[in-house]
């Protein structure tokens, strides 16, 4: 009689993603056993059959490939269509059985990509978990506009930003479509962003708050949703021109770590006035804090707190940017490259921190001087400061503008004061 071959070694990565189709099984399992309820009416699937589902998945793939695991999708599903119809329970719902075949799917996963079987599968069990918070949320707390509002502002960014084109055409091929899309998308999160601080935090505290977060994903764009917001509720004017402040602090921020990172000598020249134009920023900005918690009546409306996710407002915002873009385009396609000044302009009129990294990455790679960098920095930073202005009009009109304006002055003259005093 012949002795039977040794069995290979199974691979450790085998084993791992048998592990994690156990576990991605057992964890959703868990959540929907504590649901299962008991007697005659209890469910048909629980901490074992969800486990067992899963572990089904991984071995069809390990063992057949995507054929094998079609038919083992196959028999849970017609499993799960039994068990749902000799169901005594009277609950309609069909979440633990689209569940268990999930599972099944999520172990044949796991046999590929362990790493993303395990992240969606704890996704899974947590969105399960969260039932009662979820249903109470969508119909206690979150109105009926404010429902439509996240779906329009979901359908932008899932639909419409994977759609646009991404790649530069138009005049001077200055038009990035795909680019523009993701700014409506930037322009909704930020106003999202100041409605949920304003919900959560009243409109003193609130804007405030969203507007310096704002301003490390765009100032310019939190600006304009500020104005927005003030635009809509003047009541809320002093709250609203804080936030813009603050958001001009945060890109005073990002400048110093940026040149910081990029060019630390340049730090010599730029240190001192780019503190002292976060001195004057932030001073200004509690100026119009000290407005707004002086009059605690301001503020807007309960039974009217205005959009979570203005589009339109969005789509001015990027109508305003395509106009400045395609000036600066027109600007370089005249001027040229080859003058550093009149680029660090053009470029700062979209963004202040695209142009200061042009002439930092320039002194990095010592073809100017730590010091030479300096003034296209502050060229950047003043064209910048100018596009703030004309968004500040755009979304808040001129109350909020001669509002806001003052303080972009103080910001930009400190800083040039700054720099010629060192």
């Amino acid at each position: 009689m012949c002795p039977m071959p040794p069995m290979p070694p199974i691979p450790a990565s085998t084993l791992i993603s048998l592990c994690v189709a156990f576990g991605v099984g057992l964890l959703i399992g868990a959540e929907r056993e504590r649901r299962k309820g008991s007697g005659p009416n209890r469910r048909a699937a629980g901490i074992r059959t969800f486990t067992v589902s899963s572990v089904l998945g991984a071995l069809a793939m390990l063992l057949g490939g995507t054929d094998l695991l079609w038919l083992a999708l196959a028999f849970v599903a017609g499993l799960m269509l039994l068990a749902y119809h000799r169901s005594h329970t009277d609950d309609p719902g069909v979440t633990t059985e689209i569940a268990l075949v999930l599972s099944c799917v999520l172990g044949g996963l796991a046999m590929k990509e362990p790493a993303l079987a395990a992240g969606i599968g704890a996704g899974m069990a947590l969105l399960l978990a969260s039932k009662e918070r979820l249903h109470q949320w969508v119909s206690s707390w979150m109105s009926e506009h404010e429902l439509h509002d996240v779906l329009v502002f979901f359908s932008v960014a899932l639909i419409a930003l994977p759609l646009a084109p991404n790649r530069f055409m138009g005049p001077w091929d200055a038009l990035n479509p795909h680019a523009l899309t993701l700014l409506v998308v930037l322009i909704m999160g930020v106003h999202g962003l100041g409605y949920v601080a304003l919900r959560a935090l009243g409109p003193t505290r609130g804007l405030p708050l969203a507007g310096f977060v704002g301003g490390f994903i765009s100032s310019t764009a939190t600006i304009h949703a500020m104005g927005t917001r003030s635009r809509a509720h003047a009541a809320s004017m002093h709250s609203a021109v804080t936030g813009a402040a603050l958001s001009n602090v945060s890109t005073v921020i990002q400048l110093t770590l940026l040149v910081g990172l990029v060019t630390p000598d340049a730090l010599v020249f730029l240190g001192w006035p780019l503190g002292l134009g976060l001195g004057a920023t932030v001073g200004y900005g509690l100026i119009f804090y000290s407005l707004s918690t002086a009059h605690p009546g301001d503020g807007l409306p309960q039974n009217d707190p205005g959009h979570a996710f203005d589009l339109k407002s969005a789509l001015g915002f990027a109508t305003l940017l395509t106009g400045i873009l395609l000036v600066s385009a027109a600007l370089h396609e005249w001027l040229g490259t080859q003058a550093l000044w009149p680029t660090a302009a053009l470029t700062g009129l979209a963004d202040a921190h695209a142009g200061a990294l042009s002439a930092l990455s320039l002194a990095a790679g010592q073809k100017i001087t730590a010091e030479q960098a300096v003034w296209p920095v502050l060229i950047s930073l003043s064209a910048n400061t100018g596009t703030k202005a004309l968004v500040a009009f755009q979304g808040g009109g001129w109350p909020f503008a001669v509002r806001v304006v003052p303080g972009l002055l103080a910001l930009v003259g400190s800083v040039w004061v700054g720099v010629l005093w060192v």
